[in-house]
This record gives C-alpha cells, structure tokens and sequence, in this order.
C-alpha cells in the first residue's frame, strides 16, 4: 500500500464531486425537483457510485471507477416541459436499457457504430448552453466574475483538473465574505426519498433514449477506452450491466444514471498512482469511502449550493463543460466527409427545438444520420430509382 492510492482516489471524488454537482443542482431544477427531491438525487447517486466502485474494483481487480454521467445531466438540465415523475420514469427506461447493453453484446457494438462526429456533435449542442449561459454572468456581477474566470484559466495551466473546484471554493469564500450570501445552512444528515415514476411517449423518447445514448458514447465507451490504454483488458457486458442495476435500483429516489469513468479513472489508472497495474485497483474502496461521505453529506452540500449566487453556479458549470465542449467540437468537425452531418447535429440540438413534445438532442441526432446517410455515396445510390421516379413525374 501507498499513500499515493488514496491520495488518487480522494482527488478523484473531489474533482468529479465539486466540479460537477452545480451541473447536477442544474437539471434537477429543470425538472422541477424540490430541495429534499435534490439531495435524494445527489446522495442516490453517490451511494450507487460508492457500491459500484467498491464491487467492480475488488472483483476485477481492476481500477474500475463509477460516475454520474456529466454529459447526461447536461442533457437533462438543457431539457423543458419534463416533470421530476417523467425524469424519473425516464432513469428508470434508461437503466433497463444499460441492463440490456450489458447482457446483450451486439447492442454494444451497436452504439459504438453511431459515427463519433455525429455523438460528438449532439454532446457539443447539449453542453454549448452552458458555456453561452457562464458567460452571460459577467454583466450580472463582474466583480465577482471576472476574477473568477482569470483565475480558472490560471489555474489550468498547473492543474487542469483541479481548477473548477478551485474556482468553486474561491467563488464561495468571496461570496460569503463580500455579503451576496445571507448565511450558511444548518448542517443535516442525507436522506432518501421516493419519487413516483410516471412513463410518458414523450419522455422516453425525449429523455430517456438521448440520455442512453449520451451516457454510452460520452461516457461508458470513454471508461472503456480509458482502462485499455492503462494496459487493462476488461469484459465490457459486466461493468455496464452493474452500472445499469444500481442506476434501476436508485432511480425511484431521483437518481439519474451512474456510468464507468473516464476523467475520474484517468486519475485513478495512471502509473502515478502505483507502479504496478496490479495494485491499482486498490483505489477503488477509497473512491467508494469518499462517496459514502458526500452521500451521508449531501443534504447538506445541496444546501450550501442553494445558498449560493445563482450567477456563481451557472458560472461553474459553464465551466465544467468548457474541455468536454472542446473535446466535442474537435472530434465532431475533425473528418471532412462527417463534418456537415455532425455540424447540422449540433446546430439542431443547440436551438433547443422541441417537436411533438421531443426534445432536441433526438432531433439533432436523427438529422444528423440523416445527413451522414445521404452524404454517403454508396447510400445514394439506393435512393435512385425514386429519384428516377421523381423525374418522370416531373
């Protein structure tokens, strides 16, 4: 044992914990969830991703780290016209689908044939938002902004991962001292509460499909990718199939879904964290020990973010998402022949649009298929008999 094991693996739950909550804060509030419905949601998930890390780790032996998927809260805090029953219902969809990815192997192979411009051009449309929304804070409290962002972009020089919870507990400290908030809240222990799941067309199509999706492409094939190039080989079914069960298990209490990491097990998976890969997995009981503490504190962190300056979250989230916007962007537009069909992805699923009570995430995927489809030469040459037939008509 190493003191850089647990060192590693208390970064990683604060990085991925701080850094994002205010993302997580976002789409619970898109959905109309009630404070107590808010912690419920945040400790669920911390107490999936504390019993999945725990279990996976030590029955692979593997650094296999959980999270909840970035991409996908995003997703639902970009989304409107949803009720915390119909997200809920939509968790719920969501799990048996990640179920089924994992027992099921071609569904895998499935996901993985979606072209990643047009995955990547949908996430970038889903996390633009709140980059456009980060950067209209600074004429709300440019005092309390601005440094803010230089010190973001600072810190990401010496430390990129560290750097939006930095801004996060700096942003907070200055909040509190300068009198933009009142008082800290009372501190509380977590607890659950239920939520009746209701199951609409709308929302399953809408939410929870797009949600699938995002959470395999941006997140679950990511963690994959990240364990393999650490020199891991591990059976894909499984993990995802686990991730799916716990996700079932705590959707009724508001969660959404939890996935294999990729930041967080970047940190966690290097040689950094111990020369030999095989006592890497150790770090996976003390991520899940980090976890059960969030989980036991979560009422209480939810609260605290309550207190806060709405300028202040909408600020750290927009910048949560600034790398994974980056990312997106790059990989969208990196192949030519891909490069209209992941633009016309994203365009449609950064406006917002809303058709027949279907959110834009759908749509944007679906055109951009669409476009990739008949960009395609060998797919053309399918629709010429009916342009043929065009023709004679006219």
């Amino acid at each position: 044992m190493r003191i850089s094991i647990p060192m590693s693996a208390f970064v990683a739950a604060i990085v991925g914990f701080g850094g994002t909550l205010a993302i997580v804060i976002a789409a619970a509030k898109a959905v109309g969830a009630t404070q107590v419905e808010t912690a419920s949601w945040a400790t669920a998930l911390c107490l999936a991703m504390a019993i999945e890390s725990l279990w996976l780790s030590w029955r692979t032996k593997m650094p296999v780290i959980t999270a909840w998927s970035t991409p996908g809260v995003a997703l639902i805090a970009a989304s409107t016209g949803f009720s915390m029953g119909e997200a809920v219902g939509a968790f719920i969809v969501t799990a048996v689908l990640l179920i089924a990815t994992g027992m099921f192997r071609p569904l895998t192979k499935l996901i993985a044939r979606i072209p990643a411009s047009v995955a990547s051009g949908m996430l970038a449309g889903i996390v633009v938002t709140f980059a456009i929304n980060a950067v209209k804070t600074v004429p709300v409290d440019p005092w309390l902004i601005l440094p803010l962002v230089a010190a973001f972009f600072v810190i990401r020089l010496f430390n990129p991962a560290l750097s939006v919870l930095l801004v996060l507990i700096g942003g907070g400290l200055a909040a509190f001292l300068t009198g933009r908030v009142g008082g800290l809240p009372a501190p509380e222990l977590s607890s659950l509460t239920l939520v009746m799941p209701q199951f609409t067309a709308t929302a399953i199509i809408g939410l929870a499909l797009p949600l699938y999706l995002v959470t395999m492409a941006s997140q679950n094939l990511s963690g994959l990718a990240v364990l393999r190039a650490a020199g891991y080989h591990p059976e894909p079914g499984p993990l995802i199939g686990v991730t799916g069960l716990f996700s079932l298990l705590t959707a009724p209490f508001g969660a959404s879904t939890t996935n294999l990491a990729a930041i967080s097990a970047a940190i966690c998976t290097g040689p950094d964290v111990h020369p030999d890969p095989a006592e890497r997995w150790k770090t996976g009981p003390f991520y899940a020990l980090a976890y059960l503490v969030f989980a036991l504190f979560g009422a209480s962190l939810v609260a605290i973010f309550a207190v806060l300056p709405q300028s202040l979250i909408a600020l750290v989230a927009g910048l949560a998402l600034m790398a994974p916007l980056a990312n997106a962007l790059s990989i969208a537009l990196k192949d030519e022949d891909e490069r209209m069909a992941a633009t016309v992805t994203f365009a449609v699923t950064a406006s917002g649009l809303t058709l027949f009570g279907v959110g834009a995430a759908f749509w944007g995927l679906i055109a951009g298929l669409v476009v990739l489809f008949l960009g395609k030469p060998k797919k053309r040459q399918s629709f010429q008999p009916l342009v043929r037939f065009w023709r004679l008509l006219s």
